[in-house]
């Protein structure tokens, strides 16, 4: 695991060497993500995949040629109420959101779910484990 500030810089670095529309989307959503829980950290795993955790994974961000991925560890625990979910939708933990150049992000929406994501980290993490 790259410590805060060196994966801070590892994902600026990441999104500069894409030099186009991917990077652009990554570092708008990335943006959106800090609006929505300022607390979070940055990571790098995955043969440099930026991640955003609080209390645990929220999302990770993967950049393919025909679009920008931001996959939520545990998406299908979360309300979609606008239906930004649109890939991974049959698995029972993960759900994606799959961006295409020129899409449009419902940005109000988008900070919602990554704070609903922040809050179930949270949630579950402060349950009693049995045992």
């Amino acid at each position: 695991m790259t410590p805060p500030e060196s994966a801070s810089a590892e994902i600026d670095a990441r999104i500069a060497a894409l030099g186009d529309w991917r990077g652009e989307t990554l570092a708008h959503v990335r943006s959106l993500i800090h609006q929505a829980v300022p607390e979070v950290v940055e990571e790098v795993k995955w043969r440099g995949t930026p991640v955003w955790s609080h209390d645990g994974i929220i999302c990770t961000g993967e950049t393919y040629k025909a679009y920008v991925k931001l996959t939520f560890a545990k998406g299908a625990a979360l309300d979609d109420p606008a239906g930004l979910f649109n890939s991974s939708l049959e698995g029972n933990t993960r759900r994606a959101i799959d961006i295409p150049q020129g899409a449009a992000l419902d940005e109000t929406a988008f900070k919602a779910l990554i704070a609903a994501a922040a809050a179930h980290n949270s949630a579950s993490k402060k349950k009693p484990r049995k045992g």
